[in-house]
């Protein structure tokens, strides 16, 4: 029998022999070398074979597989690891066909040590870059596989993380693979997808940090690949760094879902984190695909609780301060439009205590106290993401806040019932909360482009209302646009500089954009001043607001037409604290006088008049002896010291505007301008606002319908708009606006105090006028055109035609050919 077996076994085919030959007696002694070079240079020799080398060496190893001799399963892994790594040929498809089968063949194993064998050698192969693509190849079971190692629950803790990292090593290698293989199937596909980002989720939840270790995909040494989160940050990292564009939607989906399906977004600390890896990993220019995503989930989860909504726009603020480096996209204002949507939903929801009856969250309580975070968080995303933008963007963004603002008589009010008044004003005060976030640090060299009049008036319009937080956050915003070098917090508190040079304020000449931009919107802006002072509900607050407005304008935008402008505006305020016509508390008066002082006290030490600064400084003093409550230091403090009343505010304790003309006019200013009396124009925004009286509401209605005629039964509401008044509002034209309003005043002046006699006369007079006019036309109009063949006169004035002949006819030498 001996010499029949030795027989047989020389029939073997010569690959088989070789095979058998590396495998030792002892499968403790390992692999024969010596057998094993002889093995690789037969497949070398002939490459053909390799595929039935590789089949004889699955059949043994599933055998000894089936035997529990797991010392010759180590040894054929081994050797077939070596036969890959030698063998770069076109056949070697074939051979991993075999090569795979052994590896799943080990994956199934319940044995923790055959699976950490496969998963080793399976990662060897991922390194191997095949010469050419294979069209049949299949790594659905591996991914499956994988993504169960990463989630074992082995008993021992030690044996679980082994298994857990070989899966990720596994799910790694599976991804290198195929990703850059447009032959295999597509491991970027949902179906593959929803089971590798869970499994890097579910390992990397497992050792959750405060922060990331790095933001960017950088190596990490031996000791930390031995850990589980480590490793799986790596892999993560290297899987969404592979990511193409249209492969970011499949790799974000299931992130999402991970954090839906086990509540992470309310403890934000793994949901920041996470998208922390992703947007330092992807490629910068798809950054936008990640926000755009975020805020798709955002508006689905628009009925899901406060602290849920909260955690995903805490993701997006991160998510935004790291776009910054790369492009925040084209869908600027989808991300402001969705998260103002969500403003007014969460004000909606606090008002009413209710996500709109939905019948399967609306059983949940709405907690205010949240809701009240969600919006802060909103309102600092909005800011966040305004940051990154260029300041044309900027500016559209303003003006597209600004179109979503309910503005005061302009937006019908909404109904009185339940709780609409209140919601229109959180509404307000939110999105020029946003407002004021946005415009933080904007700066501009053309303030006239970056802020038009389409957003500039409807923000001014909001100083008119009753709401003191409302007009605070209106001033916020206009300093916030004004300053462009800093300056804000030098005029942060008033008081009285007896030498402003400590200030160390940057004043440079005014631009001729800037000329223009003062001469649009500077009367408005006195106007509003004026107005703010003038409220009764102005606390501390609102006044030193005030007061750095005016000092950033003195800095920023003053040139010597503005100065004048300012000089009478302040004196005004003191004219306003003076009037008895006013009912404003006493501390109001104060502090309006305070202000007024202050703000002279700068504006003199600017124009370096020192005639003008003697005036200002000799009546402060005076105050500080007689009347100290007039001074900014004792009235903008915590507990001022004030009179019950002001009854005598005379003499030496005021500004003289008959003095300060008098010595600016000698420095070379507008004499004649300073010694007007500044008095605040009253638009349609008082009447809209209902802050006018009747009379003066009746003065306004009678200005307008006084531009069209008596007899006109159907009156126009605003005046004709010509050629002329477009070319003066494109050109700025000072003078003619002035021209203008002096002749509706005259109107006015004329319609309220002339007897009525000279106002019927007048009118009388137009109307005979205009007829005689009518006349004139009516008479070229209706009369018949002479006929060709002329008219001969009868008896009794009667006229009768005649024939003419052709020849005799006169015709026109236009007509004659």
């Amino acid at each position: 029998m001996t010499g029949v077996c030795g027989c047989c076994g020389a029939l073997r085919p010569r690959y088989k022999r070789l095979v058998d030959n590396i495998f030792p007696e002892d499968p403790e002694d390992g692999l024969v070398k010596a057998n094993m070079e002889k093995l690789t240079f037969y497949a070398l020799s002939a490459p053909e074979k390799l595929d039935r080398i590789g089949a004889y060496l699955s059949e043994r190893l599933s055998r000894d597989v089936a035997r529990h001799r797991y010392g010759y399963v180590c040894i054929a892994m081994e050797a077939l690891d070596q036969l890959l790594m030698a063998c770069h040929c076109q056949s070697i498809n074939l051979f991993v066909e075999s090569f795979l089968k052994m590896v799943r063949k080990l994956l199934e194993s319940d044995k923790p040590n055959l699976q950490i064998l496969g998963t080793n050698s399976f990662v060897k192969f991922a390194n191997i870059e095949e010469d050419t693509p294979s069209y049949h190849r299949s790594y659905d079971f591996f991914v499956s596989r994988f993504s169960e190692m990463c989630h074992s629950s082995f008993e021992d803790p030690d044996v679980r993380t082994k298994i857990r990292m070989a899966g990720i090593k596994g799910l790694q290698g599976v991804v290198r693979k195929t990703v850059n293989d447009e032959l295999q199937a597509n491991i970027w596909d949902p179906q593959h997808m929803d089971k590798i980002v869970p499994s890097l989720l579910f390992n990397l939840q497992t050792g959750e940090r405060s922060e990331s270790r790095s933001p960017s995909p950088l190596q990490a040494s031996e000791k930390e690949k031995e850990s589980p989160v480590e490793l799986t940050e790596l892999c993560f990292r290297e899987l969404l760094g592979r990511a193409a564009y249209g492969n970011i939607k499949n790799a974000i989906s299931p992130v999402l879902m991970h954090l839906d399906n086990h509540s992470l977004w309310e403890g934000k600390t793994f949901a920041v984190r996470c998208f922390k890896i992703i947007m330092y990993s992807i490629q910068s220019q798809h950054s936008h695909l990640v926000i755009q995503q975020l805020l798709g989930h955002l508006d689905a989860n628009s009925k899901n609780s406060a602290t849920v909504r909260a955690g995903i726009v805490e993701v997006l603020l991160e998510a935004a301060a790291i776009a910054a480096s790369g492009s925040v996209g084209p869908t600027v204002l989808e991300v402001f439009n969705t998260l103002l949507r969500q403003l007014r939903l969460s004000v909606d929801y606090e008002l009413t205590g209710s996500y709109d009856g939905s019948t399967n969250i609306g059983t949940k309580i709405i907690k205010a106290h949240e809701e009240r975070q969600l919006q802060e968080a909103v309102i600092r995303t909005i800011g966040s993401f305004a940051n990154t933008l260029p300041t044309y963007q900027r500016s559209e963004v303003m003006l597209f806040i600004m179109g979503k603002t309910p503005v005061p008589g302009v937006h019908l009010p909404m109904p009185s019932t339940g709780s609409g008044p209140e919601s229109t004003r959180m509404i307000q005060v939110m999105l020029l909360k946003s407002l004021v976030q946005v415009t933080a640090g904007f700066q501009t060299t053309n303030m006239l482009t970056a802020l038009p009049s389409s957003f500039l008036e409807p923000l001014l319009s909001f100083s008119l209302t009753e709401d003191p937080e409302v007009r605070m956050l209106v001033l916020q915003i206009l300093l916030s646009l004004i300053d462009r070098h800093d300056s804000r917090p030098k005029f942060s508190n008033i008081s009285i500089i007896s030498d402003i040079s400590v200030l160390k304020l940057k004043v440079e000449k005014c631009s001729r954009q800037d000329n223009l931009f003062m001469k649009k919107h500077g009367q408005q802006l006195y106007r509003h001043i004026y107005l703010g002072c003038k409220e009764p509900s102005s606390g501390r607050q609102h006044y030193e607001t005030l007061f750095a407005l005016l000092g950033l304008l003195s800095v920023e935008l003053a040139n010597e037409e503005v100065v004048v402008d300012l000089i009478r505006l302040a004196l005004a305020l003191q004219d306003l604290a003076l009037s008895t016509d006013e009912a404003l508390p006493v501390y109001n008066r104060c502090a309006v006088h305070a202000l007024a002082a202050a703000y002279l006290n700068l504006i003199c030490q600017l124009t370096t008049v020192p005639a003008f600064c003697q005036h200002i400084h000799e009546v402060i003093e005076v105050r500080q002896k007689e009347s100290p409550y007039l001074l900014p230091e004792d009235v903008f403090i915590d507990n001022p010291k004030l009179p019950s009343s002001l009854v005598k505010v005379e003499g030496d304790v005021l500004f003289l505007q008959s003095k300060i003309a008098e010595v600016l006019g000698g420095s070379g200013y507008n004499t004649e301008r300073l010694a007007t009396p500044y008095v605040p124009q009253f638009t349609d925004e008082d009447r809209l606002s209902k802050r006018k009286s009747i009379g003066e509401t009746i003065s306004v209605q009678l200005e307008m319908e006084s531009r069209n005629s008596p007899e006109k039964e159907e009156r126009t509401p605003a005046e004709e708009i010509t050629f002329e008044t477009l070319k003066n509002a494109i050109v700025d034209s000072v003078g003619m606006e002035e021209q203008e309003r002096e002749r509706r005043r005259r109107v006015v002046e004329k319609f309220q105090k002339a007897p009525f006699e000279e106002i019927a006369a007048h009118c009388g007079a137009r109307a005979t006028l205009q007829q005689s006019k009518l006349n004139q036309i009516f008479e070229i109009t209706i009369r018949p055109p002479p006929s060709p063949s002329g008219t001969i006169s009868s008896g009794y004035g009667q006229t009768q035609s005649r024939s003419v002949p052709i020849y005799e006819m006169k015709f026109p030498d236009l007509c004659v050919y």
